[in-house]
């Protein structure tokens, strides 16, 4: 009934077997997951995923296969999801009504009314243009329209123009595993290597070989040296989430590119703009953080320092004490960069974003003037100008 869900899994190199299919076809006869695609998806994941690596995996190929799946007969309008229909009220403006739409003025002015509003308010609103609500004009709550507010209880963005989400976001590791598109960006990467003989003797010097017999009468004298390794080390920052979702496979191509082409690379994630931590594991990110200041102190300055992001963000993310979308920065993204800067001398700054796009988002601007201009297009020839940069 579903093996075309698991015949796309083992193409996508899910190790999913008949045992676990024939587990999924006993829950389903036994009424498991009944006729709820939530209940069934996570039915199927818990019985063919059985490395939590491979999760992001399945929910791409679970997409794929149940695209465009349709309610069985029957299912009344009553029986749809509350949030469904709240949906059907999303405020749609056309570009000139959001021209007359005033901002509050200022991130202080946007935090100071949040708070009375949260005082004030006691019920639920919809479409209106002041409190805390949904499909209106107001600069807080969810699928309405203002040139800067507080985005509270919305799945995902939708104007980029929030200064702070109230909600717990949850985002995914990068596949290292990419193939496809590489091979330009680890020809490109490769003007950073620098090779070196390191370690125990362990290879064959076949020239010094041949001079040694030679040299002893013909008596076979061996000689063996280092094996040569790459000995750059690389430092990568990885912003996800947000609006860097538009740009995850690029993204995961230059991830999967450096893991080949570099032994010592360490990684690490950040959110729109790196503060005062980072994590390792997106699904953890909450619960395993690590501080930035941890990083400078483990990884000297002989590491070259890449950060990854699109840097489209509210002004306020980089200059101000507690403009973080996500949570209260005690200090302004501004001094966390200066000081990664600072102690990584080679240090760059990769945006997926095309190039001709910069000059019309004044965050980027900021971020481009930060790095002292060390900020380049994710496309081959800009990894080829950042490396060129890097070896100086």
């Amino acid at each position: 009934m579903f093996s075309h869900l698991v015949l796309s899994l083992r193409s996508a190199g899910l190790p999913a077997s008949i045992t676990e299919y024939l587990t999924l076809m006993a829950a389903m006869k036994a009424g498991v997951a009944d006729y709820s695609t939530e209940d069934f998806y996570y039915l199927a994941r818990a019985t063919l995923v059985k490395d939590e690596r491979h999760l992001d995996k399945f929910d791409r190929v679970f997409a794929h296969c149940f695209k465009g799946l349709e309610p069985p007969e029957g299912v009344k309008v009553e029986d749809l999801p509350e949030e469904w229909l709240r949906k059907l009220a999303e405020k749609l403006l056309s570009p000139e009504e959001m021209e007359k739409i005033n901002a509050l003025g200022g991130f202080d002015a946007i935090m100071n009314r949040l708070k009375e509003l949260l005082a004030e308010q006691k019920s639920r609103h919809q479409g209106g243009s002041k409190w805390i609500g949904t499909a209106g004009t107001s600069p807080f709550g969810a699928y309405g329209y203002n040139p800067e507010g507080v985005r509270i209880g919305q799945d995902e963005s939708r104007h980029r123009r929030a200064v702070k989400v109230w909600d717990r976001r949850d985002y995914r590791d990068l596949d290292d595993t990419v193939e496809l598109g590489t091979r330009g960006m680890k020809i490109a990467l490769r003007r950073l290597r620098r090779f070196a003989r390191q370690g125990a003797a362990t290879e064959l010097d076949i020239p010094d070989t041949i001079r040694s017999t030679a040299n002893n009468a013909g008596s076979l004298d061996l000689k063996m040296v280092p094996e040569r390794h790459n000995n750059v080390k690389v430092l990568l920052f990885l912003d996800v989430g947000g609006s860097m979702d538009d740009h995850v496979k690029l993204t995961q191509e230059l991830f999967s590119a450096a893991r080949t082409e570099f032994k010592h690379l360490e990684y690490y994630y950040f959110h729109n703009f790196p503060y005062e931590k980072v994590w390792k594991n997106n699904r953890r990110r909450f619960e395993e953080v690590i501080p930035t200041w941890q990083v400078l102190r483990t990884y000297g300055p002989d590491y070259k320092l890449i950060i990854v992001g699109d840097a489209a963000m509210s002004p306020y993310e980089i200059t101000m004490q507690g403009g973080s979308v996500e949570h209260y920065n005690e200090e302004p993204g501004t001094t966390w960069l200066e000081r990664l800067s600072g102690h990584y001398r080679h240090a760059a700054w990769l945006n997926p974003t095309p190039r001709q796009s910069w000059g019309h988002v004044r965050s980027i601007n900021m971020v481009n003037d930060l790095m002292e201009g060390r900020m380049y297009p994710l496309t081959v020839n800009g990894i080829d100008e950042m490396t060129r940069e890097l070896s100086r």
